[in-house]
């Protein structure tokens, strides 16, 4: 009986240098794996609006916005390697080049600086994890039946960083715009 329960304890956990599980992929609205080659739309799982960038100011860089009138522009997600998996590293970018904003990075990132929240703008770094780029990095995480996005980079073990969901803020009565809040935006991904 003895044997019986050491044989059953040790069938219940994993072998010694057994691979660990990867988060699972991330699927678009049709149920597909997020492709490294393709772009897509972040779009808002209840369907209110589309994800857009601005310079309202007509300065640079670029605050990422929620809109109602556009369709919105496609993305391109880079995770820090291999797939694009729940839980993982990844840079978020304009698919397309803006020459409204020359020069500049199209990579998303946070803006610790600015005075009434952490805003999300362009201007990040693509790759090369490490203190240098630790405001360019997200995470989309599983919630409920969809997914949202994070700001909670592991790329840089030593850096210092809040850990906070990415939803959005009413800017001055006008613009809805991205910044690390308590209230996680819920969003999809579609195929572009």
């Amino acid at each position: 009986m003895l044997v019986l329960l050491l044989l059953l304890a040790l069938s219940s956990k994993p072998l010694l240098g057994s691979a660990k599980a990867l988060p699972d992929q991330v699927l678009d609205i049709s149920g597909k794996k997020l492709r490294l080659d393709a772009d897509y739309y972040i779009i808002p799982a209840n369907g209110a609006g589309n994800i857009d960038v601005v310079n309202t100011d007509e300065s640079c860089p670029f605050h990422v916005i929620i809109v109602n009138h556009s369709q919105g522009l496609p993305l391109r997600i880079a995770p820090v390697k291999g797939a694009i998996r729940v839980s993982t590293d990844l840079n978020i970018m304009l698919a397309n080049y803006d020459n409204r904003c020359p020069n500049r990075s199209v990579v998303w990132k946070i803006d610790p600086f600015s005075k009434e929240e952490t805003f999300l703008t362009t201007g990040g770094i693509l790759g090369h994890p490490g203190s240098n780029s630790i405001h360019s990095w997200f995470k989309i995480e599983k919630y409920d039946d969809d997914y949202k996005l994070v700001y909670c980079p592991s790329v840089c073990p030593s850096c210092k960083h809040v850990c906070k969901d990415v939803g959005y803020y009413r800017y001055k009565n006008m613009e809805m715009r991205l910044a690390l809040t308590n209230v996680p935006f819920k969003v999809k991904f579609q195929e572009a």
